[in-house]
């Protein structure tokens, strides 16, 4: 694959263009309104796009649904599972790289700008001096993966029982599971979500194929690769992708210098191996979690046992000589940040505590390994 980095073009980009926010809480009547325009010009060294991993397989004219009259007898050859990453290069690089991982049933858009307009961490960790870049998993958005068993059913050529499940998060769960309110249209008092704004987060939700995806999850091989590729990287998964750059790691930790858990679905404190903590204790890992993490209940994840559990996989990364710790802004006093919390009305305060941990633990002679 050609370097990510090949473009020399600098781009100057002045206000953003005009987008919407409707008082509307449904998603049909939402359109967007004014992005609010940052004082200065973006400048940048170049962006673009490439694609990381994926597999060249044979599939066969059925599996492809081909369409032509005369279709190769045998099959022909396609790539799956492969992942698209987009990218920003400021012009004056003054941090490491960073690697932007979203969440279940959403994009790499989760880091772009903000459901109510605001800047997102994409722009804004480029502004601080940190090439970014941000991927759609494997199996979302623009992102590949194997529509063979969905057109082997059609054929009849496996059974209806074979096909594995699209999903997407409700509204309504979604209110309470990202922890907006206790209950669907109530939020907190305190809450940094812009929940005004929140149809436009709902429009951002596609259908999540992760269960299509084999074993391992291609997406693992894919993260460590990109790591790698950027001659060394900051890898953040949020909630669903939450562990992955700790999944990475134990791939292949050659390109990680650091990792960030955004709101993990647990950090699997008693599922690794000394042998795997030892491994992860060399990179220096940064656990992040919002507020009310006990304030609503029955909901599918428990996110005070989440937090419990990434307590207790730092205390033992550190035990193991490694640098791990978690930032949990209500001890600073910071009150209200959701399960979105790059999307919250703080989002940019929040930023510059992540952007801190990670100047103090990647400058040269800072790695534990």
């Amino acid at each position: 694959m050609s370097n990510p980095r090949r473009s020399a073009a600098t781009v100057l980009t002045g206000a953003l263009v005009l987008a919407a926010l409707a008082s509307s809480t449904t998603a049909s009547s939402q359109e967007l309104s004014a992005v609010q325009a940052p004082s200065s010009p973006l400048i940048l060294r170049s962006r673009g796009s490439f694609l990381v991993g994926g597999e060249n397989v044979t599939q066969t004219p059925t599996q492809l649904s081909y369409f032509t009259p005369q279709p190769p007898p045998a099959g022909t050859r396609v790539t799956v599972n492969q992942m698209y990453v987009e990218y920003m290069v400021p012009m004056h690089q003054r941090g490491a790289p960073v690697v932007m991982i979203h969440g279940a049933t959403l994009t790499g858009k989760s880091y772009d700008t903000t459901p109510d307009g605001r800047m997102g961490w994409y722009e804004y960790f480029v502004r601080r001096g940190h090439p970014t870049y941000v991927p759609d998993q494997v199996s979302r958005g623009r992102s590949g993966f194997d529509i063979s068993t969905y057109n082997d059913v059609r054929a009849g050529v496996k059974p209806v029982s074979a096909l594995p499940n699209f999903w997407r998060f409700g509204d309504e769960l979604v209110w309470t599971q990202f922890r907006f309110g206790p209950t669907f249209g109530t939020p907190f008092p305190d809450e940094q979500f812009p929940v005004e704004a929140v149809a436009e987060l709902s429009r951002q939700a596609v259908p999540d194929l992760n269960y299509v995806l084999p074993t391992p999850n291609p997406n693992i091989a894919a993260t460590a690769r990109l790591a790698t590729q950027l001659n060394g990287a900051v890898l953040m998964g949020h909630s669903q992708s939450g562990t992955l750059p700790l999944d990475a790691a134990l791939a292949d930790p050659t390109g990680i210098r650091a990792m960030v858990l955004l709101e993990p679905g647990g950090c699997r404190s008693t599922q690794f191996t000394d042998t795997q903590i030892a491994a992860l204790a060399k990179i220096p890992i940064l656990a992040v979690f919002g507020d009310h993490l006990d304030a609503v209940t029955g909901t599918v994840v428990n996110w005070q046992n989440q937090f419990n559990d990434c307590n207790a996989f730092i205390a033992r990364v550190k035990a193991a000589g490694g640098v791990a710790e978690m930032l949990h802004p209500p001890t600073l006093g910071i009150r209200g940040n959701s399960h979105m919390i790059m999307m919250d009305k703080n989002n940019l305060q929040i930023a510059d505590l992540i952007l801190s941990w990670i100047g103090r633990n990647t400058r040269a002679g800072n790695q534990t390994r």
